[in-house]
């Protein structure tokens, strides 16, 4: 971007081949709707996290958000961390202060409020399909709120599933089931995690992160069989709304 385009005040977003993230035109409406002229929103698309210092050189950012795969990756850069970010041990969101950058994790907060009006009774067992940043959020959402949670991964991992190990029991015995992958995304919108699809039912609720398309496909295998579902549209506008607070207090 030429210098002559800049804004007063720059935010974007972080992450690797982002150009189907919603979060740009998100914040430009918002910016927009309260008259922001002096306000921009931009993807920073990084080649890798050790670009990071040469985006932080440019002019006028005052606070950046955070997505894969660099939720992690991103923590060395900074100078402190809030302590919900601290306990799960990923950052979205990045305010700069007098003090150097702080990493926030707002995820979680989106996670929690929009998952709340779903549930009735708490479900006592969930499964959480990825490893990544994102799944660190969700984990701690779900612990807080006296959920048992597991993680699904291709690899073996410790007090966890392989997606091979899921039986008819095991997903009859987790009612929530939390896709944490990018499996899924627009362009990509055939692919999916690889479950045993044929043992959900209506007892069964499916969260997924991505929210383009708005129904993925492990969304609308899940629909086909009864399961309530959710994509994560309404996680990423209760997010940005809190990085928003976050960069303005």
């Amino acid at each position: 971007m030429e210098k002559t385009d800049w804004k007063e005040n720059r935010y974007g977003l972080i992450g690797k081949n982002i150009a189907y993230s919603f979060s740009r035109g998100y914040f430009s409406e918002k910016f927009e709707a309260l008259g922001l002229d002096n306000c921009s929103y931009e993807n920073f698309d990084l080649a890798n996290s050790s670009d990071f210092p040469k985006l932080l050189a440019t002019a006028n950012i005052k606070g950046l958000n955070v997505t894969i795969p660099y939720k992690q990756e991103i923590i060395p850069f900074l100078d402190d961390l809030d302590p919900v970010a601290k306990a799960i041990g990923a950052v979205n969101t990045i305010k700069f202060t007098k003090k150097g950058l702080i990493g926030y994790n707002t995820d979680a907060y989106g996670f929690k409020h929009s998952l709340q009006p779903l549930l009735g009774e708490l479900p006592k067992n969930a499964l959480i399909l990825g490893t990544g940043g994102a799944s660190k959020a969700v984990l701690h959402v779900l612990n807080e709120m006296g959920v048992h949670a597991s993680y699904v991964s291709r690899r073996k991992i410790e007090k966890g599933f392989q997606y091979a190990e899921l039986s008819a029991e095991t997903l009859a015995n987790h009612q929530l089931i939390v896709n944490c992958t990018p499996l899924g995304t627009h362009p990509n919108i055939c692919a999916k995690p690889d479950l045993p699809y044929a043992y959900l039912g209506s007892q069964h609720l499916l969260y997924d992160l991505i929210y383009n398309p708005k129904k993925s496909a492990f969304l609308l295998e899940g629909e086909n069989r009864g399961c309530t579902i959710k994509n994560g549209l309404e996680m990423l506008e209760l997010q940005a709304e809190k990085s928003w607070e976050i960069w303005n207090t």
